[in-house]
């Protein structure tokens, strides 16, 4: 793992406001939107609001994304030109039906880099794959490109393309949700579940993200910042899942302290799936502000991870 996504939160890219204050929420990703949110009146002024804050303002800590128009057209052309300048964010495309979407955008942007002196291959990719078409070509679009980091469902497009709706319990969601998931897992990259549009309702929201950390998921789009929390608490382990990550990776050092091929942890092998999963684990116990010791203790939670990961590590 390079880089925690659990969130991945929406800006307008009309919105100056949000796109100087987006650096302040914990969101792990930041994603400045030139699409939807944006009327058709307003995308070259969005645009240029966006340039700005990628070569003037600072975001630490964030993966920095912008979702461009159709690059099939001239606004997403423009899109494309002006942000692969900067050299600073990650390319989401919307609405991805096919290989062949990804690539003719990877030859704009691989032009583009040339031509601005930055390094060729170093702008990446994500995917929003929101229709039918997207979800039956889901494996072929996560193999498009060595530039893709991640592919990310979009469900109101994709429902309404199922003449169907939202429903809580997700039912409709289930199949495009396992393909995205299942075409990124074999492609080795990320897969982000779509946004909880109702922000009033926070249970509908934990609940949402415990299915989609069950299932499998790396992380969710948010519509608002006051869904970061949340969202963060659902991925934080507990101290039963990090005491075993911790008892996992010693194990490992100890066997590899006395040259021994074989590794197992009370009576039960460990692989390299055990490890990962053991890493996982730990990764994301220090993301939300966990320090783990060699003993195996949970401790040090800070107030920013909340109540939730405060009781997780209790017990």
């Amino acid at each position: 793992m390079t880089r925690l996504r659990r969130t991945m939160l929406y800006v307008p890219g009309n919105n100056a406001g949000m796109i100087r204050d987006a650096g302040i929420y914990k969101a792990d990703c930041v994603m400045f939107d030139l699409e939807d949110s944006v009327s058709v009146h307003e995308k070259d002024s969005a645009r240029f609001l966006v340039f700005q804050a990628l070569t003037t303002l600072s975001y630490p800590g964030k993966e920095l994304v912008v979702r461009i128009n159709d690059p099939r057209t001239q606004t997403g052309r423009d899109d494309l030109e002006a942000i692969v300048r900067t050299g600073k964010a990650v390319i989401r495309l919307p609405k991805t039906e096919s290989a062949a979407d990804l690539t003719g955008c990877e030859e704009r942007i691989e032009t583009i880099e040339r031509k601005a002196g930055i390094e060729p291959g170093s702008t990446g990719m994500m995917a929003a794959i929101e229709s039918a078409a997207g979800v039956l070509n889901a494996k072929e679009i996560a193999f498009a490109s060595k530039r893709l980091i991640g592919i990310a469902i979009g469900a109101e497009d994709y429902v309404t393309d199922l003449r169907t709706t939202r429903s809580p319990e997700g039912i409709e969601l289930l199949f495009g949700r396992s393909m995205v998931l299942l075409a990124a897992r074999a492609a080795g990259i990320d897969a982000i579940d779509t946004v909880y549009s109702d922000v009033n309702n926070e249970e509908g929201l934990r609940e949402e993200t415990a299915l989609i950390k069950q299932l499998g998921f790396d992380g969710k789009s948010i519509i608002n910042p006051r869904q970061i929390k949340i969202v963060h608490e659902v991925f934080t382990p507990g101290e039963r899942e990090i005491r075993n990550a911790l008892e996992v990776i010693e194990a490992i050092r100890d066997a590899e302290r006395r040259g021994s091929g074989v590794v197992s942890l009370r009576g039960k092998m460990i692989d390299k799936p055990v490890v990962r999963r053991a890493e996982h684990v730990l990764d994301l116990a220090r993301a939300a502000g966990i320090a783990v010791d060699a003993a195996g203790s949970a401790a040090g939670i800070s107030e920013a991870a909340g109540p939730a990961a405060k009781s997780a590590a209790q017990g």
